[in-house]
């Protein structure tokens, strides 16, 4: 087995999926992983993209089903957390109203996220270096905050949180450890970005959505493909097991070993 074949049976994607039947497969999942964990519902953070949009589609139809059948409420609250303004909130707002979210929580991150990052400088002058977190530190300040906030609400709410990550995001490690990447529940896990995409379209996500470029929102202007300098395309295509050009491969194969510490448990002795 070579490191292609390796990674893609580790990240369980496969080359194909009939999108109806896959989305049936991840909502029966999320209804009973809700029943066996007792709770009474799912929250997602919406962030206004393709991928949380997605997530947030098959919890809703997950908590509606689980209504219906036994006859109490279950619910799926939805979280929307800018830093300061955030310039596509209409689509978060946009992909609760195009599933019927009862519930929308807004929590806004920036007076938290700049406290931190100040007290983090003072920890830094402390040893002689005197300057501002790096853009990618504070980013990840960020990431980590939402779900410190994600799980403050889950715990009274009695909700698991939902991830969105998924195997596109996994094999490159784009993903905050401890942060986008500490969750109850990945629906996603198994798919693509290109078969998130199949997903989407099915489920109904806002056009403006669909259109836009992905991002983690860290930062303006940030993303995902010219952070990472590989495309969804080449990714989607290493991981259906097709060939790509070498300097891709070896780029993307490179950066999964690199991140191989965000994949696995916690190491020790």
């Amino acid at each position: 087995m070579n490191l292609q074949q390796e990674i893609i049976a580790k990240l369980g994607v496969k080359p194909t999926i009939q999108v109806d039947e896959d989305i049936r497969k991840r909502v029966d999942f999320l209804k009973q992983y809700i029943e066996n964990a007792a709770v009474d519902g799912l929250l997602i953070a919406i962030s206004g993209g393709i991928d949380s949009a997605v997530a947030a589609g098959l919890c809703k139809q997950a908590t509606d089903e689980l209504t219906a059948e036994k006859g109490r409420e279950y619910k799926t609250v939805g979280v929307f957390q800018p830093y300061g303004e955030q310039s596509d909130i209409t689509d978060s707002y946009a992909v609760a109203e195009a599933f019927g979210l009862t519930y929308k929580i807004e929590t806004n991150i920036e007076e938290t996220v700049n406290e931190i990052a100040l007290e983090a400088e003072y920890g830094l002058k402390s040893i002689g270096i005197h300057r501002h977190l790096s853009r990618a530190g504070k980013g990840n300040v960020k990431a980590r905050t939402r779900m410190v906030l994600q799980y403050a609400l889950a715990f009274d709410l009695n909700l698991l949180v939902v991830g969105t990550d998924h195997a596109s995001e996994a094999i490159t490690g784009f993903f905050t450890k401890y942060g986008d990447g500490a969750v109850d529940i990945t629906p996603l896990s198994t798919l693509n970005k290109r078969q998130v995409r199949q997903l989407a379209a099915v489920l109904g996500v806002p056009q403006s959505v669909l259109d836009k470029a992905p991002t983690a929102g860290l930062w303006e202007g940030q993303t995902d493909e010219s952070e990472l300098g590989i495309s969804y395309e080449d990714n989607s295509d290493y991981l259906e097991g097709k060939e790509i050009s070498p300097a891709a491969k070896e780029k993307l194969e490179k950066q999964y070993l690199k991140t191989e510490h965000k994949r696995v448990t916690i190491p020790g002795v």
